[in-house]
């Protein structure tokens, strides 16, 4: 497939497992524990020597006051109100304005720089969004920790739903506001204790149900936020305005009234509007493992085998394992590409350099991050180590192509929910918990990922015309991190290697 500005002829995507750059802050928090801990018995010590303090002020003060002449009567004892006067409530003054809160402070100012912003908070929101609509999961089930295949005790608050409500309602997609805050409202009605309030719920769910078109519904609840806080400021006018709506709509349809369903909102309620993708479906069934067009005749088509790069003298002695994945267009897999100390090299050799994946705007021609390609990567090239170079070499000597005009070896990092939606700038793979997979919509093909091992495909005929059927995705990654690596190799350079057929789709 051409991709803008320049040419490609194939691609190499090998894979490899790696809980990502989000490890880091895992061991970061542990860290700020142990620090607030800290803290905390440095706080508990403050108050315990306050409170020893105090108690022995208390005794002396209850005695003195009772006979004020006949203590200070006692020199002694007026010594001592002066000494405590002018040095000892001195030094429990230092004391009080001591901050053990100083280590804790300095070390969240060090950690804070490699802090989640709020563009991330928001990203993960939209992940967990992206994951209920490919798999087909309520919010109930994410909110349980009740994932395919899995259950867990990462649970979701009254209050984590409708975070999650009210960044999609922030960013008006009322689809999925409906459906977190739903949530929010069925789990504070079972007696969860929530900082939310329920007017707060019910205010953003009942205009979100407004948006959605359900008129009856969104009357029901916003009724519900009157009878709450009747002096609620935006309740009453809404109400008075949905009424009107609705009424205009049921006189001009000539219909009567309905009340709103008693049924809770769920997933299936509403329609998820269209967005840009037109394989939208298609592309989330493959994802779940739907509409495959594996049969048994095609599947009779399929062979593995060892592959030794046309007699490459590098592997003669050690052919490498190969396996049909496809038959038209034709895919293969190579096992054992790559081994586990050079997965984890490669890793550590992307990992610092590890930005978000940016694609080409095809109106301005500048590299943009997008919603539809949701991952980090880097590039590495064969002077960064050894070990990149030997993967360069492999390829070649695998393919058969010369890696001298191929694009700089490519490492990306796929966290939960991250994706790239059908294109023809091709795949992503490796052994991941749930999800992760590589679909290609034209021909109902799904690549699981399979951690080491590398998948081939050629994207223009020899003809070095596109082959369009091989426009494909990466599935959102449900449970684990998904790290791949793709080499790009032109086909410029080939021309002797692969020479052209005697048609456009040879």
């Amino acid at each position: 497939m051409m991709r803008h500005g320049g040419s490609d002829t194939s691609l190499v995507t090998f894979l490899f497992l790696s809980a990502g750059q989000m490890t880091d802050l895992i061991y970061t928090e542990k860290e700020l524990v142990q620090s607030l801990r800290e803290y905390i018995e440095a706080e508990e010590t403050k108050l315990a020597t306050v409170k020893s303090w105090a108690s022995k002020l208390d005794a002396l003060t209850r005695v003195s006051t009772s006979d004020p002449e006949g203590y200070l009567a006692h020199p002694v004892n007026a010594y001592k109100l002066m000494k405590r006067l002018n040095t000892e409530w001195s030094e429990l003054e230092t004391l009080v304005l001591q901050t053990p809160s100083d280590g804790f402070i300095s070390n969240m100012s060090t950690h804070r720089q490699y802090f989640p912003d709020e563009e991330d908070e928001t990203g993960a929101a939209k992940a967990l969004m992206r994951l209920q609509d490919t798999y087909q999961l309520d919010s109930e089930a994410f909110s349980r920790g009740k994932l395919p295949g899995m259950h867990s005790n990462a649970l979701l608050t009254v209050d984590d739903c409708f975070d999650m409500g009210k960044t999609a309602y922030n960013e008006a997609d009322y689809y999925h506001a409906v459906l977190w805050l739903q949530q929010a409202l069925k789990q504070l009605d079972t007696g969860e204790e929530a900082v939310v309030s329920k007017a707060d719920i019910l205010d953003y769910l009942s205009y979100s149900v407004y948006q959605m078109g359900d008129l009856p519904r969104a009357i029901e609840l916003t009724r519900r936020l009157v009878a709450i806080d009747s002096s609620h400021q935006r309740a009453g006018g809404n109400l008075r305005y949905f009424e009107r709506l609705l009424s205009k709509q049921l006189s001009e349809m000539n219909q009567e009234y309905q009340p709103a369903s008693e049924e809770p909102i769920q997933l299936g309620t509403y329609s998820r509007p269209k967005d840009h993708l037109p394989e939208r479906e298609a592309y989330e069934a493959l994802c779940r493992g739907e509409g495959l067009q594996m049969n048994e005749a095609r599947r009779s088509r399929l062979f593995c085998r060892y592959q030794d790069g046309y007699r490459n003298p590098h592997l003669l002695l050690k052919p490498m394992k190969e396996e049909d994945e496809w038959d038209s267009p034709h895919i293969v897999r190579y096992l054992d590409f790559l081994s586990h100390e050079e997965i984890e090299k490669i890793k550590a050799l992307a990992k610092p350099r590890l930005a978000r994946a940016t694609v080409r705007d095809p109106k301005t021609g500048v590299l943009t991050t997008a919603n539809y390609r949701v991952s980090k990567s880097a590039w590495l090239e064969a002077e960064d180590d050894p070990v990149i170079d030997r993967v360069n070499q492999r390829i070649q000597d695998l393919t058969g192509l010369t890696v001298d005009t191929a694009e700089l070896l490519q490492v990306a990092n796929y966290g939960v929910g991250g994706q790239y939606e059908p294109h023809y700038d091709f795949s992503r793979m490796s052994d991941v918990e749930a999800g992760g997979a590589t679909v290609f919509p034209d021909f109902g093909a799904a690549i699981r990922p399979r951690k080491g091992t590398a998948v081939f495909w050629y994207n223009l005929f020899k003809s070095g015309e596109g082959d369009y059927r091989t426009r494909h995705a990466a599935c959102p990654v449900l449970v684990g991190s998904k790290w791949v690596s793709n080499k790009w190799i032109h086909e410029r350079g080939q021309e002797f290697r692969r020479p052209c057929g005697l048609t456009e789709v040879d």
